[in-house]
């Protein structure tokens, strides 16, 4: 397979998929796309400040989380992506999501369906999901995503398409959001 992409940009754009697990405006002039994994303590800490960064920007973010679940080195990462794609079938994606994330170092079975229970999901149908796999074709096309747009490491994160390189903090990636929302707002005004 060639790979066009030097990675430094996002090669697999926003589609109509990714509406499942995304918060804010589709039409903002920021797109934080953030590439994570339920079991990848770095995810965690980045997972943390995302509210925050949500909170500073407003109405100007508009956030897209996709899976990218790195079995070798998270065994549970899989399953937790899958139990989160459960929920949000029975509309409850960004409850497990941020359940999953505060309790990552609990991801086995057992509080899956502990955590779908506290989430009030339609257990004997959670169970069946998780027995099948039956969201694991999409979990597997976020990862695939992430595979051809250089994703070798979580969190992966790409602003306005553009791979963000620097220190997953909160003040160096709102510093960089602020300054694309600067330049977004530059260019609007400039066009006519």
């Amino acid at each position: 397979m060639s790979q066009t992409n030097d990675h430094n940009r996002l090669s697999v754009p926003i589609s109509d998929c990714d509406h499942r697990h995304t918060q804010g405006a589709i039409d903002a002039p920021i797109v934080l796309v953030k590439y994570g994994n339920y079991q990848c303590p770095h995810s965690g800490e980045a997972h943390r400040i995302i509210p925050k960064i949500q909170q500073q920007l407003g109405n100007k973010i508009y956030f897209v989380y996709r899976h990218f679940p790195q079995t070798q080195i998270y065994p549970q990462s899989q399953k937790a992506a899958e139990a989160a794609e459960i929920a949000g079938a029975q509309g409850k994606f960004w409850q497990m999501h941020d359940t999953l994330f505060k309790c990552q170092n609990e991801l086995n079975n057992g509080y899956l369906v502990e955590y779908a229970q506290q989430l009030g999901l339609n257990i004997p149908q959670f169970l069946r999901d998780m027995t099948n796999h039956a969201y694991a074709d999409r979990v597997n096309q976020d990862w695939q995503s992430g595979v051809r747009n250089g994703v070798t490491d979580t969190p992966a994160f790409f602003i306005n398409g553009d791979r963000y390189e620097n220190a997953c903090d909160f003040q160096n990636l709102l510093q960089t959001l602020l300054e694309a929302v600067k330049q977004t707002e530059q260019f609007t005004n400039k066009t006519p």
